[in-house]
């Protein structure tokens, strides 16, 4: 009964509600429709009530009609309209006169066009009453909507496909995968064509799907993915809540099984064999093995170790991580005579092992690696090996320092010869016998020279030579007491002229190049010689110095300026050497503290009267001296090579040019030809009949009248040309053979003609040809700068000729 009260207050509130929004629509329609003063306003009823003017209902079309008919949608109707067709019916807005019509007279609207809720879900359009006659407004315009009404035409769909998740294996039941969604574009405010509820279509073996939330889980707990590594699952989504009739859509979704470490690392084989010579160095890998496991990814990582005790020291075992590979390699030296076949266990182990898995089983696994040795000629070995010898520096030659031995470790144990390295030995200080390996002395042995020698043995087989050992000796030289001890440094004192009794002048020490065990000790005496000298003591301090004390009172540098002082030094011996030195004692001046002031050396007068300063000053006054003799020397020797060779230049070798034309017949001082006189020790020669008496000579004599010869070389019948010949031809030959210069041309001239030259003189100015026919008299039409040649040439030949006659 509480039920049926329920439901019917629950109807009343539902009429409440619906009565309550007409009422609000009304008022917003007559609030838009009835503005007083307006043509057509309906008057005011009595009461102050107000008159509806439009009288329509909700419009509502249904999408998807697929009849032929336009579908009826409603119709709108003004209360002023009596039926007589006065008043026109329009509408505006979205669709208008396309997708919706209206009958002018009755106001009825239809759709004249399929209509999709999902593309649009509702329309806005305007009505208006006009009178058919004036076309003036008979109610105001109102603002209408006509809703889109949904039904169950679209399907379910999976918008954020494909679908891939991942579930590790061995699962449980209940594990979460991933979730999928399909979403439907019906009005999800009407009715249930937008409830979706999701299924499994295949699959469900394996996988469930929740089917409100979409959520995918394990169905099974065993998932294993070295049987199936993936899964195809087809998730169904369907809407009207799975009701008959609903729409549906699918998706397939891929499961990846990813892998956990449920599976132990196995050896494919039990054991392997191996081989490996016995000279195989330490670090040579001797083999690979490889455990096999099923998982993937670091599942799959493995370390590998050598479980016996006898493996472990002779052989190890590093795990490859790139192919997770067990390399098996030498960790120490194998002996095939020792042994022949070793035996080591490899063991592999998971390197992350999953706690959830322990009970599954152990993950490790062995197997047993046999490596075979193989013999080999292997050289002789050095025992025992010991490297250091040692002999006294006195051991005579030949004498015995030490015996090497070396046996064959093969089998057949061949016999063994013995060898010095001269590398290391190239002054042959020691020599080995090749059967016994005994090392003697070659050459005799000095400590203070070498104290130590390395030197490598070698030892080789008999018969083959190629197989050769080599051990390092060190021989230490031992020390015998063969150096007498000398004076550190040739020692020098000074004591003063005014000196007293006792006063230390000097403290002497000395050094010895050998090297006792037992620490160096020496011994001071006064030479047998210094006997009766009466200046000097000499003080053995017992730590291996002595100190020179004065003994008399006052010396004096007029009657002995240098004492010397032998002094006798004794080592300790076995046996005991010595050795004399001498200490030089300069008597010096002294001022009242006993400071030096003067000696007869110039060392002690230089450091006791001049200070610092004054020696710079002094080496810096020397310094300029220096540099201007320098400079002087070089200015003069540079002076006489200049001149040398202005007085060696021998003018045979230089082209005088002198192509100026002269200034005409008034330039008498164009060219000093006594210039080119003094070159040859040659007379002048005057013109004419070379008389010239002193009417000719007197100051009215015509300048230009006055004509001097040339200077001309005349060969002597004594000269030897040959020299000169001989030295162009050698020049020549020299610059034909040798290919490695450029041919460089010169020109040089020589003031000699040679033997047999018809032509005494090549000049075409002075020629003492007498056989010349040439006419210059041609000359003196060339202009005013020709006339002083044509004179000059007018005059030789005039004469020539009076000569002739």
């Amino acid at each position: 009964m509480a039920q049926g009260l329920r439901g019917c207050l629950c109807t009343m509130l539902l009429l409440l509600c619906a009565v309550q929004e007409l009422g609000c629509w009304a008022m917003h329609t007559a609030g838009q429709g009835s503005d007083p003063g307006e043509p057509g306003d309906p008057a005011l009823l009595a009461g102050g009530r107000v008159k509806r003017g439009w009288v329509w209902n909700q419009f509502f079309v249904v999408e998807e009609y697929t009849g032929t008919e336009p579908l009826y949608v409603g119709k709108i109707h003004s209360d002023s309209d009596e039926g007589d067709g006065s008043i026109k019916y329009t509408i505006s807005g979205e669709g208008a006169g396309t997708i919706f019509l209206i009958d002018e007279i009755t106001g009825d609207i239809h759709a004249t066009e399929r209509l999709d809720r999902e593309q649009k879900t509702f329309y806005t359009l305007r009505a208006q009453a006009r009178d058919r006659q004036t076309d003036q407004l008979l109610e105001p315009e109102s603002e209408f909507i006509i809703k889109v009404q949904d039904i169950n035409d679209s399907e379910p769909r999976f918008l954020e496909g494909p679908y891939i998740g991942s579930v590790a294996e061995l699962s449980p039941v209940g594990t979460s995968v991933m979730q999928v969604m399909a979403s439907d574009a019906d009005d999800p405010t009407y009715g249930s064509s937008a409830r979706v509820v999701y299924s499994v279509l295949e699959g469900e073996q394996h996988f469930t799907v929740d089917s409100k939330t979409g959520v995918i889980r394990t169905a099974v707990a065993d998932l294993d993915r070295e049987t199936q590594d993936r899964y195809e699952v087809v998730i169904r989504a369907t809407d009207m809540a799975g009701q008959l009739g609903g729409l549906s859509g699918s998706t397939t979704v891929t499961i990846v099984v990813t892998d956990v470490n449920d599976n132990p690392p196995r050896f494919p084989q039990k054991m392997y064999q191996f081989s490996i010579v016995e000279t195989a160095p330490v670090g040579t890998a001797i083999g690979r093995v490889k455990a096999e496991d099923s998982d993937v990814g670091e599942n799959t990582d493995m370390t590998y170790q050598v479980k016996d005790e006898e493996g472990v020291e002779m052989f190890k075992v590093t795990t490859d991580s790139n192919t997770q590979e067990a390399v098996i390699t030498v960790q120490k030296p194998l002996d095939y005579e020792s042994k022949k076949v070793h035996t080591v266990v490899v063991e592999a182990l998971n390197k992350f092992v999953d706690p959830r898995f322990v009970d599954l089983g152990t993950f490790r696994d062995q197997t047993i690696v046999r490596v075979s040795v193989l013999d080999v000629d292997e050289p002789p070995e050095f025992r025992p090996p010991s490297n250091l010898l040692e002999v006294q520096e006195d051991a005579h030659v030949g004498s015995v320092v030490g015996v090497v031995t070396a046996l064959d470790p093969d089998t057949a144990n061949h016999p063994v010869r013995y060898a010095i390295d001269r590398s290391t030995d190239a002054e042959r200080i020691f020599d080995i016998d090749a059967k016994t390996g005994a090392i003697v002395t070659g050459k005799v042995l000095d400590r203070e020279t070498a104290g130590w020698h390395n030197i490598t043995v070698l030892a080789m087989e008999a018969d083959n030579h190629s197989q050769v050992s080599r051990a390092s000796l060190r021989i230490r030289i031992l020390d015998v007491n063969d150096n007498p001890p000398e004076l550190a440094t040739p020692y020098e004192a000074a004591v003063c002229e005014d000196a007293k009794p006792g006063q230390l002048i000097q403290t002497i020490s000395v050094v010895d190049r050998d090297e006792p065990q037992s620490g160096h000790r020496f011994y001071f005496t006064l030479a047998p010689e210094a006997t009766n000298n009466h200046h000097f003591s000499l003080l053995d301090i017992q730590d291996n110095t002595a100190a020179v004390h004065t003994q008399r009172v006052g010396f004096n540098r007029q009657e002995q300026d240098v004492y010397l002082l032998p002094i006798l030094v004794v080592d300790s011996g076995p046996p005991a050497l010595s050795s004399t030195g001498t200490l030089t004692i300069r008597v010096c001046g002294c001022d009242s503290t006993g400071a030096i002031q003067s000696c007869n050396s110039t060392a002690y007068v230089v450091s006791a009267t001049l200070s610092p300063g004054a020696l710079i000053a002094l080496l810096v006054c020397i310094l300029i001296l220096v540099v201007l003799v320098l400079l002087i020397l070089t200015l003069k020797r540079h002076h006489k090579s200049h001149l040398t060779s202005e007085e060696d230049e021998d003018m045979r070798d230089n082209v005088i040019k002198y192509n100026d034309e002269g200034g005409g017949e008034q330039d008498t001082e164009a060219y000093d030809m006594s210039a080119l006189r003094s070159l040859y020790d040659f007379s002048e020669i005057k013109a004419g009949d070379g008389g010239g008496g002193p009417g000719e000579g007197g100051p009215g004599r015509n300048p230009s009248s006055e004509l001097h010869a040339l200077p001309q070389w005349v060969q002597s019948p004594d000269l030897d040309f040959s020299v000169f010949r001989d030295y162009i031809c050698r020049k020549v030959e020299q610059a034909d053979e040798d290919l490695s210069v450029p041919p460089y041309d010169s020109f040089q001239t020589y003031a000699f003609e040679g033997s047999d030259s018809p032509v005494p003189s090549l000049s075409s100015i002075n020629t003492w040809s007498s056989g010349s026919e040439q006419d210059f008299s041609y000359l003196g039409g060339w202009g005013p700068r020709f006339r002083q040649l044509a004179a000059l040439y007018a005059g030789r030949r005039g004469g020539e000729d009076s000569e002739e006659s």
